[in-house]
């Protein structure tokens, strides 16, 4: 089978990923293969081929937004059939035991592994997957509306929870690009009012487009204080001055599997009981309830698709902003 696969970080412009031909994987016990449709591209892709997280495996495969086919079983599976069509997420499986599993917080497991980090992505015409953590999809939508929510969607929905997002908030979202331009779709069907940082103008009209209340920069006024916010951008500059906007009693949640040093800053900006969280992978419930939720309002996917040898040029288009929305590697 094709594949893209990673060996050695480099800057995106080098090229790190390479198209290569190797053995289609055949599934273990409790475990499915696919035939790859569509694969998203994350922001996170970009961090692990530039080096700035490292994968468990010298040679990987990333991928980890995977609209596919079943097309083989492994050993004792019954929640799928052959030809069913599913999901693969970021997270791609943990121990089940620990005190994080049994409590419903398998992302936090430190067992968990990640779909395109410890195991091969959907950057490939086949791939294998858990099936107990594989996502049964919504029939309603296509595969390119599909591929997108499996990451950045989900991540959103988490993140509008672990920043305290109350229907009908001020919610501030900092960086507009996959995840963002989801998320602000479910804040609105909870009738929040919307105010987007960012700052490339068609990532701006793009957030107008989508009935953002404010649009602009981080360095400009706001009318008002933020009920909470979400930072999407992977610069940790943005955290005091993102504080400096948020109500006593606020929260704001980053967004960011990776991010630059978050600087030194007064004490007054975390005072009168503001919160300061990550937002640490998503469960698998966090993913059935998202796609549920997704396609009952239904929040469309703003795509651009590449076919899977541009691999390289999609995630250099991602680093330089130079799409709105989520890329998209089409498979089959």
């Amino acid at each position: 089978m094709k594949a893209m696969q990673f060996s050695k970080p480099s800057k995106i412009e080098e090229e790190p990923l390479e198209l290569v031909q190797i053995e289609k994987p055949e599934p273990g016990p409790g475990q499915i293969r696919l035939k790859v449709h569509m694969c998203g591209v994350c922001h996170t892709d970009l961090h692990i081929a530039e080096g700035d997280i490292h994968p468990s495996k010298s040679k990987i495969i990333p991928g980890h937004q995977v609209v596919g086919e079943v097309d083989a079983l492994g050993k004792d599976v019954k929640k799928f059939s052959k030809g069913d069509r599913v999901g693969v997420p970021w997270f791609y499986d943990a121990c089940g035991e620990c005190v994080y599993c049994k409590a419903g917080k398998e992302n936090l497991c430190e067992d968990a592994r990640f779909t395109g980090f410890d195991v091969n992505g959907g950057f490939a015409e086949f791939m294998t997957a858990e099936a107990a953590y594989t996502l049964p999809l919504p029939p309603e939508m296509s595969d390119r509306q599909t591929a997108p929510l499996l990451c950045a969607g989900i991540i959103g929905y988490r993140s509008l929870h672990q920043a305290e997002f109350k229907h009908g908030e001020r919610l501030g979202l900092i960086g507009f690009g996959a995840s963002a331009h989801l998320t602000i779709q479910v804040a609105h069907h909870w009738e929040g009012e919307v105010f987007v940082f960012t700052r490339a103008e068609e990532h701006r009209e793009h957030a107008r487009r989508l009935g953002a209340a404010w649009v602009g920069g981080i360095e400009d006024q706001i009318p008002g204080k933020l009920d909470c916010a979400i930072i999407f951008a992977p610069a940790g500059h943005l955290v005091p001055k993102v504080l400096e906007k948020l109500r006593p009693g606020g929260t704001l949640a980053i967004n960011a599997i990776h991010m630059s040093p978050i600087p030194e800053m007064p004490y007054r900006l975390i005072y009168d009981e503001r919160t300061l969280r990550s937002v640490a992978n998503a469960t698998y419930q966090d993913g059935v309830e998202y796609l549920t939720l997704a396609a009952e309002i239904p929040v469309e996917a703003t795509t651009q698709v590449y076919p899977l040898r541009e691999a390289n040029q999609a995630l250099e288009d991602i680093k330089h902003s130079a799409i709105n929305g989520e890329a998209l590697l089409k498979i089959s």
